[in-house]
C-alpha cells in the first residue's frame, strides 16, 4: 500500500463509508426482492439475486478491511473506529459520524432482512422435506 498522508487516509475512510452506505442501501433493496421471490417460490430469481448480492458484499468486506488497516495505521494496532472518530476535528467529525451512523443503521436493517429471509427459506425447505419424505412421527405410536 502506498504511504498516505493523514488527510488522504481520512478522505479514503470517509469515501469508503459513504460508498458502503450507498451499496448497503442497494443490498437492502436486493434483500427485499429476495424475500418477495422466496415468498413466490421463484428459484431462478433467487439465484440471480444471490449472484447480484455476492459482489456487493465482497466489495463491502474489502472496504471494511481497508478501514481497519487505515485506522490501525493512524492510531495503532489496537485502535477502534470510536477512537478514530474521536480523533477527528470538527466539521470532519460530524460528517464522518453522520455517515457512520447511517451505515450502522442500514447494516442492522440488512442483517434483520437476511435473518428474516433465511428463516423463510429454512421453513420452506422444511415444508418441502415433509412433503417429499413425510413426517417422521406421522405413524408413530401414541
Amino acid at each position: 500500500m502506498t504511504t498516505l498522508t493523514r488527510t488522504q487516509a481520512n478522505a479514503l475512510l470517509l469515501e469508503g463509508v459513504q460508498r458502503d452506505l450507498h451499496e448497503a442501501t442497494a443490498i437492502h433493496a436486493l434483500l427485499e426482492r429476495q424475500f418477495e421471490a422466496a415468498v413466490r417460490h421463484r428459484s431462478v430469481e433467487l439465484t440471480a439475486l444471490a449472484e447480484d448480492l455476492a459482489p456487493l458484499l465482497e466489495a463491502m468486506e474489502g472496504r471494511r478491511q481497508q478501514r481497519l488497516q487505515l485506522v490501525r495505521a493512524l492510531l495503532g494496532p489496537q485502535a477502534a473506529m470510536e477512537q478514530y472518530v474521536a480523533s477527528l476535528a470538527q466539521p470532519a467529525r460530524a460528517t464522518f459520524e453522520a455517515a457512520w451512523a447511517g451505515l450502522e443503521a442500514i447494516v442492522r436493517t440488512c442483517k434483520e432482512a437476511t435473518t428474516r429471509n433465511g428463516q423463510l427459506l429454512a421453513e420452506q425447505y422444511s415444508v418441502m422435506q415433509r412433503v417429499l419424505h413425510g413426517e417422521d412421527t406421522l405413524y408413530a405410536p401414541r
